[in-house]
């Protein structure tokens, strides 16, 4: 879809926002919708907002056997074999207009990096499947309790990895029954706000548990079993070997080595005593205004990392020592107002605490 990806980026001016482009594609159908129901009122009230309790006019493709009712002959008119041939092609199509941007939010609004491919292949399939099941079946009793039958004469086995991926299943089989019943408006109006809540959800960072112990914290023990010196608690080197391939090993000793590097000569205290942690759109103005202060307020600092996010503000992170006149909320509070609201929030991680409690426990 090429030409709906190049208008969407005109819209947005190729902003990699995904709330963004969702918007705009929502936009985008909202116009396309518009000047259907304008050239064809009656197609679009057929699919959009018929209803669960309505009943078709007219005769239908297949009806209940108990009627007596047969198949209809006219090809043309209401009823006839083309006017359900076009309304089964508009709700499928519907169906995959309202799933497309669904599928965009499950690649991008995730937790970690990565997605299942079968998933997003399954959300566009499966509703159009539902559609075409609930269709044919909406007004037929004798076929709803065949489709039982044959549903439950069939066993579906699959694990998902993530339990977020059965909602977005349940929502692909939601759109598929508003479509079957020929009800897009109500399918459209759950997808919009199931995709910004899911949107908003993610971009907060919504349900961290503020308790989660820190990276430091989970750290601080395995790394002083590893790094202590000889005697207690020190990890014997064959189970090193036997943990680790020759490309891990290579990969950690790089690791090592960088911070070698930033610890500098050997000393009785670490040149760093804790992690400067910003989130930001703006990766070059803050930089410039968060080490502004840095230069000011610490003894020392280096920039550790800068991690750029795509729909979420980028996190910078900085290793710092402060001067023992500053403490901890007067650096915070003078990033914040030398940055001038480029910056969205501003966190200083210590290792003072680690290191008093390694001294109570010994």
């Amino acid at each position: 879809m090429p030409v709906l990806r190049d208008l969407i980026d005109i819209i947005t001016m190729k902003s990699d926002r995904p709330m963004r482009r969702l918007l705009a594609y929502y936009g985008i159908v909202a116009i396309v919708v518009l000047a259907l129901a304008y050239f064809f009122p009656d197609a679009i009230r057929r699919i959009s907002a018929k209803g669960l309790g309505e009943v078709s006019e007219g005769p239908t493709v297949l009806t209940d056997a108990l009627n007596g009712s047969g198949v209809t002959t006219s090809p043309f008119g209401p009823g006839s074999l083309a006017d359900i041939s076009v309304t089964t092609i508009l709700i499928l199509i519907g169906a995959l207009v309202l799933m497309l941007p669904v599928t965009w939010v499950y690649m991008s609004a995730r937790a970690v990096p990565g997605h299942n491919q079968n998933v997003v292949q399954t959300l566009i399939i499966l509703p159009l499947v539902v559609a075409g099941i609930v269709f044919l079946v909406q007004n037929s009793l004798a076929l709803a309790f065949s489709l039982a039958g044959v549903v439950g004469a069939v066993r579906f086995r699959t694990t998902l990895r993530d339990t977020r991926d059965l909602v977005y299943i349940f929502l692909s089989i939601v759109i598929g029954f508003a479509a079957g019943v020929q009800s897009l408006a109500v399918g459209a109006l759950i997808s919009i706000v199931f995709n910004l809540v899911l949107l908003v959800t993610w971009r907060y960072d919504y349900g961290r548990n503020v308790l989660t112990p820190t990276a430091s914290s989970q750290w601080a023990g395995p790394l002083h079993t590893l790094a202590s010196p000889t005697g207690e608690q020190q990890i014997p080197d064959r189970d090193l070997i036997l943990s680790l391939t020759p490309e891990k090993a290579d990969a950690l000793a790089e690791r090592f080595e960088r911070v070698r590097d930033k610890l500098g000569k050997k000393k009785k205290k670490p040149r760093f005593d804790s992690v400067l942690t910003v989130t930001t759109d703006n990766v070059p103005d803050a930089q410039r205004q968060i080490e502004e202060v840095l230069e000011r307020m610490t003894k020392r600092w280096a920039l550790d990392e800068v991690v750029t996010n795509t729909g979420k503000p980028s996190e910078i992170y900085y290793l710092t020592r402060l001067k023992k006149s500053i403490p901890r909320d007067v650096l915070l509070t003078a990033i914040h107002e030398n940055a001038d609201g480029i910056i969205e929030s501003a966190d200083l991680e210590t290792g003072e605490p680690l290191a008093d409690r390694e001294a109570t426990r010994a």
